[in-house]
């Protein structure tokens, strides 16, 4: 695939995999994407997974025949993009590893060696001459690894972005890019929001006409719609407004309070009411619309003095990725003694500006009359 004049992606798709980083559902696969950059000098801009060296090392060959590349820049040391550097470095002895000094310090660790003898180690904006292409690298620590870099090509005004602005998905399948950029980001990136914020300042300097990432499509038109997303995702603000609930319900009876609840929403006219039972749905899914819209309420009984486990978890994955600036409201039910709302309240505690709009629920075993006039009171608090 021709990216530019002389930019050739060299990626493969992998229709093998059904967990990714052994966590996440990809029914459509993965892209590892690798580009090469033909000039006076070959720049080979990452390589892929263990599993498709063979595959990757013909693509290469296929672009460049029997030139010899100068140049294997490695921006991220995780396996599914750096696992063929060794591999890449034996057929080509007399490559130049560019990468950071905390990335050659991981080369040490995965294969043995650090290429002390044939390497370049970048800075923040240092460049590399190519010819006519001048490569010009960015730190982008914790995005999402510590030794990430990307590279800004100012002839051809593309910025490969190692991590950044990736998704799930091979590039043989047509799909929304928003739903499983989103879900990618959040799981894959979300903890990290100040550390993308200050790469996309730095990216605000520079005029980009391509993103090339290391998953996902190369992205060439209407830019600013995934710089925005970006934005929104990275500064822990609701992407939409409208009210996620996640419960979970052992006999049916939260069940019934929550699908009253939404009833209550539609009625009153909430723009959005997504709800999702945590016993059956993909938690990264559900993590993903938590992340996406400006109101959340948590559902679920009290089990063990505690909250049902479906609910500890998905909490726990809130938490995990920085989740803040939301209204939370809540729903407990217990027979004899409920504790859950406390119970997820002392969970939510160190995430930041969260509003808990009251009243909390309260159902002894079944819905009343008095727990019925708390989810109208809470559905009028949600809708404001």
């Amino acid at each position: 695939m021709k990216i530019t004049e002389d930019i050739r992606y060299v990626g493969v798709n992998d229709h093998q995999i059904d967990l990714f980083e052994g966590q996440y559902v990809v029914p459509n696969g993965m892209a590892y994407n690798s580009y090469i950059i033909m000039d006076e000098k070959i720049a080979v801009m990452d390589t892929v997974d263990a599993a498709f060296g063979e595959e990757w090392l013909s693509n290469i060959k296929n672009v460049i025949g029997d030139r010899q590349p100068d140049y294997l820049i490695v921006q991220h040391m995780e396996p599914d993009h750096s696992a063929n550097i060794k591999v890449f470095t034996d057929a080509y002895p007399d490559v130049t590893v560019v990468a950071s000094l905390p990335a050659f310090k991981m080369m040490q660790n995965f294969f043995g060696t650090d290429y002390a003898e044939r390497r370049i180690t970048t800075a923040e904006g240092a460049t590399l001459s190519l010819g006519k292409h001048t490569l010009t690298f960015y730190t982008a620590p914790m995005v999402h690894w510590p030794e990430v870099i990307v590279t800004y090509d100012a002839t051809d005004k593309v910025l490969f972005s190692a991590d950044g602005f990736g998704k799930f998905g091979a590039l043989d399948v047509e799909e929304d890019w928003a739903c499983e950029a989103r879900r990618y980001y959040i799981g894959i990136v979300g903890k990290y929001g100040a550390q993308v914020q200050a790469l996309l300042k730095k990216a605000a300097t520079l005029d980009i006409q391509t993103i090339c990432p290391l998953h996902g499509p190369v992205l060439t038109e209407n830019l600013g719609y995934y710089l925005n997303l970006y934005n929104t995702w990275s500064s822990y603000r609701p992407e939409e407004e409208g009210v996620m609930i996640a419960y979970t319900s052992v006999y049916g009876n939260t069940k019934k309070a929550v699908d009253e609840l939404a009833s209550l929403l539609e009625k009153k006219g909430c723009p959005k009411v997504v709800v999702n039972d945590l016993a059956r749905s993909d938690m990264a899914e559900v993590v993903e619309d938590a992340f996406r819209y400006s109101k959340l309420v948590l559902a679920t009984t009290t089990y063990n003095g505690d909250v049902f486990p479906f609910m500890r978890e998905f909490i726990h994955e809130l938490t995990e990725h920085n989740f803040q600036n939301r209204t939370v409201g809540m729903i407990e039910n217990g027979s004899w003694a409920p504790t859950a709302a406390r119970a997820m309240s002392g969970m939510l505690e160190k995430s930041k500006d969260l509003t808990f709009v009251q009243p909390q629920v309260k159902i002894l075993s079944a819905l009343n009359d008095d727990s019925r006039a708390q989810l109208e009171a809470l559905a009028t608090e949600l809708c404001k």
